[in-house]
């Protein structure tokens, strides 16, 4: 177990823990949450060993294997599928052993080396290395491509699928979903379902936490709370005790207030759309919880637009893409005030290139895109943090667009982003993600807009802001498009659905329990045999029978390879077991007879190699052959 005893932790002149206690039982699977800069990150390194503690007692069972996700990456010229078998350090340490021993010709190191790969379960890792790159949306041909072609959050993907390959028995995750999108989340919350460690995971995703913990560690204050359940039993636990409170009961009556009048508004539509009602019944929920967040620092209201028009953008037979490459076809979207879509699909369908082509940053390929005379876009996507002036202060980032304004007016808006006092006056350079990703939707919320067009607007923020965001969200009165993989974001601030998959842009009735179904089949459809034949009322017959007999061509040599593989397996089988029944005799192993005990378990060790061998063919033609045959059977 994990045991922490007064334990005292600080990082420079800050005292993050003072007097703090927590178990963990192995087994458990914790979620850490608490504000940024609350420690959370510092207390992951001193589980790792990285820090010592200033005062109390940190113990954790010596044997424990840890994992943990790295935040860096430092081999950009391994590939991608090489640098996940590195997570399994004590694997590459076998591999090693097993070059060196074979260099040396020695046969007593390489049989029991082979044993040690084949207890790592050496032989499979190459496919489970490549099986949780698939999760995580790599292609084939990107899992054999260098580390440092891949952008900064692909990276994050290979330092996550490095954690997971590592056998440990406590993994340390760090916000993994950040540079996920939805699709490589619901992935990954199963594959952590069956983990089979002690799992502490560093989250902002409330339904990721949900669906993964069952304890909540709040770190607080610089305190240690246990709390039983998921992140909903945590809220609900919290805010009975913060009920008590008469600041809290005070803001829940206005918060309560303020959802009442939103659900009467919205129920009226209620029944036009399945989705609508999940959405009413999150609504609920956050009424019913916001109790729990009565201390957050943030409380904002994007700024009523003066004008609008109707429709806001009208897009008609849209060809969207880039000079070389065509990504959506034929789209049809209309946008008015108080459309409220979200957007889903799979990674790289298309969806922020529909929202930069809407945004302004890339011209339709094709089409009319038609822009209402009074249209106010507000865009909000992760390459903009990076267009902050560096030099300049939250404050003057705001006075650059709101000339005149008196400043303590400005300086109260930023505080309901929680620049207060003086880190409005402080550059952007020392901002966080997080802090800089803020600043965004506060320069986008001043601005009254009536389209706000969000990618990943959740990316880097903690809880409260995500809390903070879908609030204003739910008040703001104009249209909002958005693509996110937090799900409770989704369900809580819109009404319908867009899916963006092969190519094209078309309405999804279900809720995103049905989208997840919807993925999974999509799944499977990517990876079965495309035939190379036309859509079924358009098929070339003669085309048809041709290819068919073509595949029966192929069928006969991989059958008879795969029955050779078959054949030769068997001889090996018999060979290794006259080899061991040697080994079993007690009198190999007298001292007399020590060079025939090395030959032995050489040729036993050499069996064995080989065997792994066969045995990866044999499955491979195996693999191919059913592909074939299914390929025959679908072109018939």
């Amino acid at each position: 177990m994990i045991r922490l005893q007064n334990l005292t932790l600080q990082r420079g002149p800050q005292r993050l823990l003072e007097g703090a206690e927590l178990t963990l039982h192995a087994g458990h699977k914790a979620g850490l949450i608490g504000a940024n800069g609350a420690g959370k990150s510092s207390l992951f390194a001193l589980l790792r060993g990285e820090l010592a503690a200033d005062g109390g007692d940190c113990q954790l069972p010596p044997d424990w294997r840890i994992a943990h996700m790295r935040q860096e990456v430092d081999t950009l010229e391994r590939l991608a599928v090489d640098y996940v078998l590195d997570g399994d350090v004590a694997l590459r340490a076998i591999q090693q052993a097993l070059r060196v021993a074979e260099a040396a010709h020695d046969g007593a190191a390489i049989a029991r080396l082979h044993v040690e790969l084949d207890n790592a379960q050496g032989y499979s890792a190459d496919a489970r290395a490549r099986k949780l790159l698939a999760g995580l949306g790599f292609s084939n041909e990107q899992m054999e491509r260098r580390v440092g072609d891949f952008s900064g959050g692909w990276r994050m993907r290979l330092n996550l699928a490095q954690a997971l390959m590592c056998p440990s028995d406590l993994l340390l995750l760090d916000e993994p979903t950040n540079h996920l999108d939805l699709d490589a989340i619901l992935w990954l919350e199963d594959w952590l379902k069956s983990y089979p460690g002690t799992l502490l995971l560093i989250s902002h995703d409330r339904d990721f936490l949900d669906a993964v913990v069952d304890h909540v560690v709040h770190l607080e204050q610089q305190k240690l709370t246990l709390y039983r359940g998921g992140y909903s039993a945590f809220e609900r636990t919290r805010a009975e005790r913060l009920a008590q409170q008469q600041q809290a009961f005070e803001k829940q009556q206005a918060q309560r207030a303020h959802m009442e009048d939103f659900i009467r508004r919205f129920k009226a539509k209620a029944s036009k759309a399945r989705q609508a009602q999940s959405r009413i019944k999150a609504l609920e929920r956050l009424e019913e919880l916001a109790p729990a967040h009565v201390d957050s620092p943030f409380d904002f209201r994007f700024r009523e637009a003066l004008k609008v028009s109707s429709p806001l953008l009208d897009l008609a037979e849209g060809v969207l893409g880039y000079a070389s490459q065509r990504v959506l076809e034929q789209v049809k979207l209309q946008l008015v005030p108080g459309a409220r879509i979200g957007l889903l699909g799979p990674n790289g369908a298309g969806k922020s290139t529909l929202i930069k082509t809407l945004a302004g940053e890339l011209a339709p390929l094709a089409g009319r895109l038609a822009r209402g005379e009074n249209l106010a876009i507000g865009y909000f996507a992760q390459h903009q943090l990076d267009g902050l002036d560096a030099k300049a202060s939250p404050l003057l980032h705001l006075q650059r667009i709101a000339s005149g304004e008196r400043e303590q007016t400005l300086r109260d808006f930023l505080g309901g982003f929680d620049f207060r006092g003086a880190r409005c006056d402080e550059p952007v350079v020392n901002f966080s993600g997080g802090e800089k990703a803020r600043l965004a939707l506060a320069l986008i919320a001043w601005q009254r807009p009536n389209l706000l067009l969000l990618d990943e607007p959740t990316n880097h923020l903690d809880l409260e802001m995500r809390l903070a965001l879908t609030l204003a969200l739910q008040d703001f009165a104009g249209a909002v498009l958005v693509v996110s993989h937090d799900r409770h974001l989704l369900k809580s601030t819109t009404d319908e659905f867009l899916l963006v998959a092969d190519g094209r842009v078309q309405p999804f009735a279900g809720d995103l329990d049905d989208y997840s179904r919807w993925l999974v089949d999509y799944r499977a459809r990517q990876q079965a045999p495309q035939t190379s034949a036309p859509a079924a009322d358009k098929t070339d017959k003669r085309a048809q029978r041709q290819a068919a007999a073509a595949l029966r061509q192929q069928l006969a040599p991989h059958r008879k390879q795969a029955d050779k593989l078959e054949q030769e397996l068997g001889q090996l089988h018999e060979q290794l077991a006259v080899v061991e029944a040697q080994l079993a005799d007690s009198s190999l192993y007298e001292t007399a007879r020590k060079d025939e005990l090395r030959e032995r378990l050489a040729e036993q060790s050499r069996l064995k190699s080989r065997e792994a061998q066969l045995e990866e063919a044999w499955l491979n033609a195996l693999e191919h052959l059913e592909q074939l045959q299914q390929q025959l059977e679908d072109s018939l």
